[in-house]
């Protein structure tokens, strides 16, 4: 169900899979790689980036929508917002709650500590639920953490703090074992024994999935323990602002109701940020698979106190997000679908990288393809994709095996009469994962007292490149870890006097850069094409706006 000018291009395709069948690409060599990268990853775009001017990374250099919402003006007027009476006095805050987020709640609870959960939206609403592919974890016989190590680490191109690729890997197995106990129905072989998967950049196999809804599954599970655990949580509540008190510890945060408009006060002696990633910032205009609560919430609420990041200038482009039907665009498709033997092929049914490389290499091959060899597709609202040749699994693993493994693929693509059992995919790069984030150690505290981070909010794991399968490991390993150490720092924690003074110096080093009348009001909350809460702003906050001085977000 293609245009008819699509359709000469898939003919192409067909014709040749008997071919194809009989080609096996090599993987790249090591000198062609880092070229490939330079010249067509979007990373490598220096005018899409510039240097910070204010806060712990100032001269470090980050795509230009991130620094300015790093750059952003607060919510919040603190000489308005009392501090005396605290709406909510826990133990540990867990600002978001996707798997990184539900996992912290649930081992610092499991450690004694008093728990509240906030989030921007639905309990559960996060990038975990879109999680198709698997997780990874090195639990065969033939595999080891060392094995998982040293693909993370070579998909990370080396620069991965190797600290935490060693507990990520190590915790792998134990991660996959919690959630099997807490209702996970992982896909099985008829001997009972894990059904896994390859990956791209890994050597084993060792990807665990429930079909292609592995996020979906491993996030109903949390989220009803979350629930029979009783932890309290607070849904459209999202922190605008930390607090910190006057020894320069985390002492809360300040919420807000998105339906109400009113602010609330949290008192907590540690807080777990655990907000997600960026994708709904859309750099260099690229369409996201991410939720529309990913507006980099955390990394702001972080850096205004003085968290230092890391890696933010690395992106993750997933190179097959959907680029036809228009209506999808931009969503993902699984590498899972790669890794089950579909092939990428130009207009003329050609191969033109081995699949299973690692996604920074696959996305540029793509992007080669169609802005310098010409081989792309073009549709007929102007995107361009190249072919993910999906029926050549049936013809591989046996008729049924495209309904069977990829059901969610099926009914996404369905909707619009393409039957990718029978018809390729025409796919695009899509703006899919923040590499970086909050610094972190190994037990998931930032370098501010009180304060950690888990999940994709956090940096360093990943290095440059993340691989398949580690974004949800990486978010039940220090999840729990998080939580764990949350939960203990707060049993010896002496609080100070809770101040919102951290934000006044705030503005003020705004003030002295000249940023102030240029930059947004962060954190954004909510994507720039949705509509704004501005209601509760801060008045010198709304003077600025209808001065024109300082930019919506």
């Amino acid at each position: 169900m293609y245009p008819a000018d699509m359709e000469a291009s898939v003919k192409k395709v067909e014709a040749t899979r008997e071919k194809r069948l009989k080609e096996t690409l090599p993987r790249l060599q090591e000198a062609e790689r880092q070229p490939l990268l330079e010249k067509y990853h979007p990373d490598y775009i220096k005018a899409s980036m510039r240097e910070l001017k204010v806060g712990p990374n100032k001269g470090d250099r980050t795509p230009l929508e991130i620094a300015d919402i790093l750059e952003g003006n607060s919510r919040i007027d603190p000489g308005k917002v009392d501090l005396s009476k605290a709406d909510y006095d826990v133990d540990v805050l867990v600002i978001g709650c996707g798997g990184s987020g539900a996992s912290a709640a649930l081992l610092a609870r499991e450690n004694g500590a008093k728990v509240l959960i906030a989030t921007k939206l639905r309990l559960g609403d996060a990038n975990t639920v879109g999680a198709q592919a698997g997780t990874q974890a090195a639990d065969r016989p033939q595999d080891s953490p060392a094995h998982h190590y040293m693909d993370t680490m070579g998909g990370g191109h080396f620069t991965n703090i190797p600290e935490l690729v060693e507990a990520l890997v190590k915790d792998a197995p134990s991660a996959i074992q919690w959630l099997e106990k807490l209702g996970v129905n992982w896909d099985k072989e008829p001997d009972g024994t894990m059904h896994e998967l390859s990956g791209g950049g890994a050597s084993r196999r060792r990807l665990h999935s429930a079909r292609d809804y592995t996020g979906l599954e491993e996030m109903r599970v949390l989220r009803d323990e979350v629930r029979n655990r009783g932890i309290n949580y607070l849904e459209f509540s999202p922190a605008i602002e930390l607090i910190m008190d006057d020894r320069g510890q985390i002492a809360g945060a300040v919420l807000l109701n998105l339906e109400t408009n009113e602010l609330s006060i949290v008192r907590a002696r540690a807080v777990i940020i655990a907000t997600g990633g960026m994708g709904r910032l859309h750099i260099q205009n690229f369409p996201t698979t991410n939720h529309y609560g990913a507006t980099a919430d955390g990394l702001v609420l972080a850096y205004r106190v003085g968290a230092k990041l890391i890696f933010m200038d690395t992106m993750q482009y997933h190179p097959t997000g959907v680029a036809h039907p228009q209506q999808i665009l931009g969503q993902l498709v699984t590498e899972k679908v790669r890794t089950l033997g579909a092939q990428l092929v130009n207009a003329e049914g050609e191969q033109f990288i081995m699949p299973l490389e690692p996604r920074d290499m696959v996305a540029s091959a793509i992007i080669r393809e169609c802005k310098e060899r010409g081989k792309g597709i073009t549709t007929p609202t102007g995107e361009q994709g190249v072919w993910l040749d999906s029926p050549m699994i049936d013809v591989l693993r046996g008729e049924g095996t495209v309904a069977r493994e990829l059901p969610a693929m099926v009914r996404q693509f369905g909707r619009y009469n393409i039957n990718i059992s029978k018809e390729p995919m025409l796919i695009y790069p899509t703006l899919h994962y923040q590499n970086g984030g909050i610094k972190i150690d190994a037990s998931g505290a930032t370098t501010v007292p009180g304060l950690f981070a888990a999940g994709e909010a956090s940096g360093g794991v990943h290095g440059r490149n993340r691989l398949i399968g580690n974004s949800t490991l990486d978010l039940f390993v220090f999840g729990r870890r998080a939580g764990t150490a949350a939960a203990n720092y707060v049993k010896s924690a002496k609080p100070g006097k809770p101040t919102l003074d951290r934000v006044r110096r705030w503005q003020a080093e705004l003030e002295q850069a000249g940023l102030a009348k240029s930059r947004p009001i962060t954190p954004l909350l909510l994507p720039n094409y949705a509509r704004q809460p501005y209601d509760y702003l801060a008045d010198y906050t709304k003077e600025m706006l209808s001065a024109g001085q300082v930019k919506p977000a």
